[in-house]
């Protein structure tokens, strides 16, 4: 009944954006004309009203060119690898000298891999960028079988399997987990792809390290209680019907949910500013809720799976995470080199969460081994914004260059 209580929703809030663009249209004659405030403010009310509601599509990531050296290069996205649950997508850039190969593993929480649009801008500008682009679980028919956390580790490794030998890793937040294990995985069975380095930012490794709220949600229930309460099925209308999942609306309203205040203001300030004719503000916040508000649905298995295993029991922390039917070690990375990254104010994966991978890779010499805490950033600040730009990206840069 959750999802259909949703798509009840969903249709309601369809008819309001009917009525926000018919206000647009009746009151922005009268704004031009220059009958002032009134006006300006219902055509701002109109708007905000058309910004009713969810998308279920992934936005594109709009990399049309980047810079490289003192020359604006245009990017192409490919599929460069396709399989029902996830695409390995690929930038591609026309350029002479080869650059060092990088997926970077985007997290299946609730949103698109394009949430992750400036990690990969900032990326292009020296290496050969690919991501995992992660299919909405509802627009996947049961047909194509079960997704769970060992066939997100799969994922990684045939990806990077299609890249080829020398690759690097890049993980960003929940993944930072299934990269461990690929990592591990690919250099227990002398795989020739396993890759050079990985990065793994803002991860949760270790969940018992300064739990945050995202933690204690975890902790605080049986997983019979997810899987009650939180799991639901696929409505008719869609070609996953009938596919259990985690709805990304759920994900959504539970992480809006902790920052409350912070989201209200941030419509608030987006009204205003739009009364006030200040487009550029305006554009900057919408921006950021166009993305933010484009939701993707888990397989249940997957999310299921992840809390029990990652959160609940914390098994990588313990280096008995299974895999396949047998438990990985983590002491048989050796050829992968490693980087972790947190931010001091990250209230999603707390300080020391990430660092604890180094702790767990003992098949590692040290000079193989890296960490950063970037000071001032919270959870997004780490892979997104000025200081990853100007602070984290350098040195992310330089370590994949001298492992290349």
């Amino acid at each position: 009944m959750l999802y259909h209580a949703y798509e009840i929703g969903s249709d309601v809030a369809h008819g309001m954006r009917s009525w926000g663009r018919a206000v647009q249209r009746a009151w922005s004659p009268w704004m031009d004309a220059g009958y002032g405030q009134p006006a300006t403010w219902l055509t701002a009310a109109g708007e905000m009203l058309t910004r009713a509601g969810l998308t279920h599509d992934r936005p594109g990531y709009g990399i049309g060119s980047v810079t490289v050296g003192n020359r604006d290069v245009p990017v192409t996205e490919e599929p460069a690898c396709v399989t029902p649950f996830g695409t390995l997508t690929h930038f591609r850039k026309d350029l002479d000298q080869p650059q060092p190969r990088v997926l970077v593993v985007a997290p299946l929480s609730g949103h698109f891999g394009t949430l992750l649009r400036h990690t990969v801008r900032t990326l292009l500008a020296d290496h050969d960028v690919f991501i995992t682009d992660w299919t909405n679980a509802r627009d996947v028919p049961l047909s194509e079988g079960a997704f769970g956390f060992d066939d997100y580790v799969d994922h990684v490794v045939r990806f990077l399997e299609e890249m080829g030998p020398g690759s690097h890793v890049v993980a960003v937040c929940q993944p930072a987990v299934q990269a461990l294990a690929a990592a591990a995985v690919m250099n227990e069975t002398k795989n020739p792809c396993a890759p050079a380095s990985m990065t793994l930012m803002a991860g949760p490794v270790d969940t018992s390290v300064n739990p945050t709220k995202v933690n204690e949600l975890a902790m605080g229930r049986p997983i019979t209680w997810f899987e009650r309460n939180l799991i639901a099925t696929v409505p008719d209308r869609h070609a996953g019907a009938g596919r259990r999942v985690y709805p990304g609306f759920v994900q959504l309203f539970a992480f809006m949910s902790m920052n409350a205040d912070r989201h209200m203001k941030g419509h608030l300030d987006l009204y205003w500013h739009l009364v006030r004719g200040e487009a550029a503000k305006a554009l900057q916040i919408k921006t950021f809720y166009d993305e933010y508000f484009a939701v993707l649905d888990l397989a249940a298995e997957f999310y299921l799976e992840t809390v029990e295993r990652v959160f609940q029991r914390n098994l990588l922390a313990q280096n008995q995470l299974p895999y396949r039917g047998r438990t990985l070690d983590m002491r048989a990375i050796r050829r992968t080199a490693l980087m972790t990254v947190e931010g001091e104010r990250d209230d999603i994966c707390s300080v020391g969460q990430t660092v604890a991978a180094h702790e767990l890779c003992t098949g590692l010499r040290p000079y193989m081994k890296r960490h950063h805490l970037q000071a001032g950033v919270g959870h997004y600040g780490v892979f997104s914004g000025r200081k990853w730009e100007g602070q984290v990206y350098p040195l992310v840069r330089n370590f994949i260059q001298a492992n290349n």
